[in-house]
């Protein structure tokens, strides 16, 4: 057996112990920087994922994207930091993403931001926590973003083509619309018009889309024998698409009015009270189903009895109406007060065409500003 000399064995001791004495002080101290492998006995717990969860679709327009979790506990007491990874692939190998030493977030959660990701995709995430020494394992989920997206117009179905309808109160009916993924819940917006460039609205609505098919109807009866022009549109309050192309209709005809009997005044002579109201039902029950000129006479006559009465509001008039439905160049059940800005109106004629109801509410809102004409 070969002996060393004495004075090497010597030096290898000598050079050995500083080794040791820097193995126990690693062990010594678990907040060195310099330690080496995991710490017996601590435990780190893999944070939780809160934003994007499990399939979550994103919209183009939610980019940048900010990946947040719930922060992660230890037994331990070296500080925790994260690692953030995003990739195209679950197994990782592609990170588009990667950031690691992210510290603790002072609220109970740690959130990164992911400046851009392709549209139309579908992406893998995970995160986990480390002190040096030791780590949890890695929490997982996935989010898609979405295409940029598409919207098209709608599909008019009818009325087209300048069609007769069958009453004054058309049924507008389309086909839904052609979308992708990044479109949402659609709402359709409709609108008729007296003219091609849409100046003179004459009804307009929305309608949440019904399926296949959706149709939107307005609430009142339109001009009799009148070409109107519609156009539709989609959104779903994000995108919206262009107008469908215009399509005209024409209204059906007015009913011939039922036979008129002559005015039969009631008995007790003219209309008198205190009553708004009374003084209108007092005059409406001299007619029977009445004219467009019998309607121009009872504006008059409830003005006169009104004025004459002393009814609060007044001086009542008739309101002078040149264009659209009147009654000899005035409107058939509406009454006024004053002119200019400061102009006030009743309805006194309910369903003018039909039950002709008499009432009297008021002051409106100012439906439509004109001459009133104290009679």
């Amino acid at each position: 057996m070969t002996r060393r000399p004495v004075f090497q064995v010597l030096m290898s001791a000598a050079l050995l112990a500083p080794l040791v004495a820097c193995e126990a002080q690693k062990s010594d101290n678990p907040l060195s920087p310099a330690i080496a492998g995991p710490i017996a006995g601590v435990e780190i717990t893999a944070p939780r994922v809160l934003e994007p969860g499990e399939g979550i679709k994103l919209k183009e327009s939610q980019q940048p994207i900010t990946l947040l979790v719930e922060n992660s506990s230890t037994n331990g007491v070296r500080p925790i930091a994260y690692t953030f990874e995003v990739s195209s692939t679950d197994s990782f190998e592609l990170k588009l993403y990667a950031r690691s030493g992210v510290t603790t977030g002072p609220d109970g959660r740690t959130r990164v931001t992911v400046d851009r990701l392709d549209s139309g995709r579908r992406y893998f995430w995970r995160v986990r926590a480390e002190d040096g020494a030791n780590s949890s394992g890695y929490s997982t989920s996935t989010f898609e973003v979405l295409p940029k997206p598409l919207l098209d117009p709608p599909v008019q179905r009818t009325p087209i083509e300048n069609a007769q309808i069958a009453s004054r109160r058309p049924e507008l009916i389309i086909s839904s619309s052609n979308r992708n993924a990044a479109i949402g819940n659609v709402v359709y917006e409709f609108q008729i018009s007296t003219d091609v460039a849409f100046s003179g609205i004459a009804a307009a609505g929305e309608r949440s889309e019904a399926g296949a098919t959706t149709s939107y109807s307005p609430d009142f009866d339109l001009n009799a024998a009148t070409t109107y022009y519609w156009r539709v549109r989609a959104t779903d309050r994000e995108t919206t698409s262009a107008w469908a192309n215009t399509q005209g209709f024409r209204t059906a005809a007015a009913p011939a009015p039922g036979p008129v009997p002559g005015p039969a005044p009631p008995s007790g002579g003219p209309c008198n009270g205190s009553s708004g109201l009374a003084i209108v039902q007092c005059e409406r029950a001299k007619y029977g189903h009445m004219s467009h000129s019998q309607m121009y006479d009872l504006m008059v006559a409830i003005v006169q009895s009104l004025n004459r009465n002393g009814i609060g509001g007044g001086p009542f008039g008739i309101l002078r109406k040149a264009g659209g439905t009147n009654c000899n160049g005035y409107s058939c059940d509406i009454i006024c007060a004053g002119n200019g800005s400061g102009q006030r109106q009743w309805d006194v004629l309910g369903d003018i065409d039909g039950a002709q109801s008499p009432g009297f509410s008021g002051p409106l809102p100012t439906i439509r500003q004109d001459v009133c004409e104290v009679r």
